[in-house]
């Protein structure tokens, strides 16, 4: 039984091998906290400082936004007229279902047959904003991103993205200069991630929105960026919730179902669920073992213990290199 059991625990150790190959990048994920690119607080000038006419903006002065058509819903008209107001020498575009589907055929006719086909409308939503920021550059901001203050200080970076919580980046509030490598090689990954996972919400997710971004995100740092090419990240306390930050956020999320309530409560009993995962996987592994003992034991007796099979053979090292049965 000694190789049997050798032989079970290989097989199990090729089938975990492969999925932490498999998840590797989404399992590296939960140690990533950005800060080896994150805009510090120290660079970023104060409202009204001097100091952000001194420095070089490289992003367009380009705000995008995106909507079904033009009449926004009342909740977020006043975060919306907030960054119009605020930035007024700011060129504004919202990108409507109808003209995001005109640029697309204009530009990237390639991507359009995948643009048509994504079931649920919010991944046409998240595609067109990495599109346009990879062929206009500029800002793109959701529509509950409320603006705080002017955005100037962010137009000095090639291009930024915000840190959510727990871990990864978020597609709600992102800045580019045109033809940033960054978004696009999320442009061409699109494609490859359009896949269904059988609930809507891991399926937007890992298709197009933020876990998409995050997975591209950490592929894309792992490699040797030049200056020009990295990918500042903001971090929550520039991005709300203070009087410097950038943004003041009103309720969104309106594509968030019955499946993406249910993600959240995992993700807020994360630490019973770990548990449970454990637990669960140890009866699975023993139950597993239990039926491998069975088998290696009816493969080694036969006819009263008189024939003994090759499954035997094999596994117990008695007559191992004999592959036909034979009378005891």
């Amino acid at each position: 039984m000694r190789r049997g059991t050798i032989l079970f625990l290989v097989m199990n150790l090729i089938v975990i091998g492969f999925l932490l190959n498999a998840f590797s990048t989404l399992i590296s994920l939960l140690f990533e906290d950005g800060s080896a690119d994150a805009i510090l607080s120290s660079e970023i000038p104060a409202p009204g400082s001097d100091l952000i006419e001194n420095r070089t903006q490289l992003i367009p002065r380009i705000i995008h936004q995106t909507y079904i058509n033009s009449s926004i819903p009342f909740r977020w008209q006043k975060g919306q007229q907030s960054c119009v107001d605020l930035h007024p020498d700011y060129e504004y575009m919202l990108w409507t279902d109808e003209k995001s589907r005109q640029f697309i055929a204009t530009e990237y006719p390639w991507f359009l047959e995948s643009f048509d086909n994504y079931p649920f409308p919010i991944e046409r939503a998240d595609a067109i904003r990495y599109f346009v920021l990879a062929h206009f550059g500029g800002t793109y901001l959701d529509l509950d991103d409320g603006c705080n203050r002017r955005l100037d200080p962010l137009l000095s970076y090639p291009a930024w993205v915000r840190f959510t919580v727990p871990t990864g980046i978020s597609n709600d509030a992102m800045g580019s200069v045109p033809q940033h490598p960054f978004f696009l090689r999320v442009i061409e990954s699109l494609q490859g991630y359009n896949r269904n996972w059988g609930m809507p919400y891991i399926t937007v997710m890992y298709s197009t929105g933020p876990l998409f971004l995050s997975v591209i995100w950490k592929e894309y740092i792992r490699g040797n960026i030049p200056a020009e090419g990295r990918v500042r990240i903001l971090m929550p306390n520039e991005y709300k919730g203070h009087k410097w930050s950038f943004f003041n956020i009103s309720t969104g999320s309106s594509w968030h179902g019955a499946d993406a309530r249910t993600i959240f409560w995992m993700g807020k009993h994360w630490m019973l669920l770990t548990v449970s995962g454990f637990a669960i996987a140890a009866v699975v592994g023993i139950c597993l073992w239990w039926v491998w003992s069975m088998l290696m034991m009816r493969g080694g007796k036969k006819n009263g213990g008189r024939r003994r099979g090759t499954l035997w053979r094999m596994f117990s090292g008695k007559e191992r290199y004999e592959l036909v049965d034979r009378m005891a």
